[in-house]
């Protein structure tokens, strides 16, 4: 079984057309493997549904038929699980799942109850049955899909992976924040939440505090913890694939970072992708915070933390509400392309190269572990044009060792060794 993977596939243009030669070559690449999975960072309808007032940052829609690039491109899996997939509410939504089983691809993570975008997708290959299972733990507060009950219909939405944060302090500044926050009746709401029942009280152990939940403990700082009812429905699943399927992939879209290092996961992250594998993954495929992260082998199998962008067309997105607008302080007079100059002039993406660069792994099992792991290197246009960037090519080499080496770098368990035919390799 050979896999290729990418990262976020953000696509509002065409691009399978392009004559770069940058770009066929990541195609050579891409379409021999079994499975060549992306993550769908699009929504994709004619604007469906109505815009929620919030979203994953962007209002991300693309039109239905780009869903023929991406096939043209050669992916045949698709993880649908992310902080954009309900932008546009259960209508953009529906009209995503309509154009992808129109197009007949293999997707997951969104469904019309909790346990449909939970459960496993099946593609069929030459080198055996494959499951797909894909959740998220970024996403805004109405995405979450919602359990079933015998006297109740479940909520459409994405599969979650919710995480609690919890900063650790000394005992000395816990009583200072709780003085301040008594002083001025900070608490007075969720307290009387709390005595109607429309809450929980605080956990024995902890206290919270302006909307934060503290503790006495070291080492001190904000931590964070997997859901636990979340973490087991997940690996349930996962077990369950593992002996239906003869490959399992698990892709998990996490923005989360480790003390403020965006390059860095969260705790939770790889908690779960370490219990992913014992449960039976073959490799989990990380993506979400649009830049590169580390990866190891685990119990012989590969874990990408985040594989960056693969297409990062996010300035070219036809159309954005007036909530978009108004968290840029611009008037109801305004265009896209004034939004997203505005947007820009502030920095953000298109300030920081690291969002431009990526990495294709090209993995290479045989009984049941993975016996090669290549790192082909990926660029993605920083600083041309609006229409030109975000598309992607392979890296010359000069970039293209930059981006292995700094790759190299965050995976402190494994070794990455620049080739000379211009990718890195692997050892563990």
């Amino acid at each position: 079984m050979t896999i290729a993977a990418t990262g976020d596939s953000l696509i509002t243009m065409r691009v399978a057309q392009s004559p770069d030669p940058g770009f066929s070559a990541l195609l050579d690449l891409l379409r021999p493997a079994d499975i060549r999975f992306t993550n769908l960072e699009v929504s994709l309808h004619d604007f469906a549904g109505s815009p929620q007032a919030a979203s994953g940052g962007t209002y991300a829609t693309g039109h239905p038929s780009l869903i023929e690039d991406l096939k043209l491109i050669g992916f045949n899996l698709y993880s649908a699980a992310n902080n954009h997939m309900m932008d546009w509410g259960e209508g953009g939504l529906f009209a995503t799942m309509e154009t992808l089983d129109g197009a007949g691809v293999v997707y997951s993570g969104i469904g019309r109850h909790l346990q449909e975008a939970r459960s496993p997708r099946y593609l069929e290959t030459a080198a055996g049955r494959v499951a797909l299972l894909s959740a998220t733990s970024t996403f805004p507060p109405h995405a979450p899909a919602g359990e079933q009950r015998p006297d109740c219909q479940g909520r459409p939405g994405v599969n979650p992976l919710r995480f609690s944060e919890v900063v650790s302090v000394d005992a000395p500044t816990l009583q200072t924040l709780a003085e301040i926050h008594r002083r001025l009746h900070l608490g007075a709401g969720r307290d009387l939440r709390i005595q109607l029942g429309f809450e929980r009280p605080d956990a024995a152990g902890t206290t919270t505090l302006f909307d934060r939940t503290f503790r006495v403990s070291e080492p001190q700082g904000l931590q964070t913890e997997v859901h636990r009812g979340d973490l087991a429905g997940n690996l349930a699943w996962i077990r369950d694939a593992r002996r239906q399927a003869d490959w399992v992939v698990v892709s998990l879209h996490a923005h989360e970072m480790l003390a403020g290092e965006r390059e860095q996961p969260a705790e939770f992250i790889p908690i779960f992708c370490r219990q992913a594998v014992e449960a039976g993954a073959d490799i989990v495929l990380g993506h979400g915070p649009h830049l590169l992260r580390g990866l190891e082998v685990y119990q012989g199998k590969p874990i990408f933390y985040s594989l960056g962008n693969f297409i990062f067309q996010n300035e070219t997105v036809l159309r954005q509400p007036s909530d978009f607008y108004d968290r840029l302080g611009l008037p109801p007079t305004a265009t896209p392309a004034d939004a997203f100059d505005a947007r820009g002039a502030r920095g953000g993406f298109v300030s920081d190269p690291r969002y431009w660069e990526s990495i294709l792994p090209v993995c290479r099992f045989h009984g049941g572990e993975v016996q090669e792991i290549r790192l082909y290197p990926v660029m993605l246009g920083h600083g041309s044009a609006r229409p030109q960037r975000g598309a992607p090519v392979r890296a010359a080499e000069t970039a293209g060792r930059a981006i292995v080496e700094r790759t190299g770098r965050l995976s402190p368990s494994v070794h990455v060794e620049w080739q000379r035919d211009g990718y890195g390799q692997v050892t563990w």
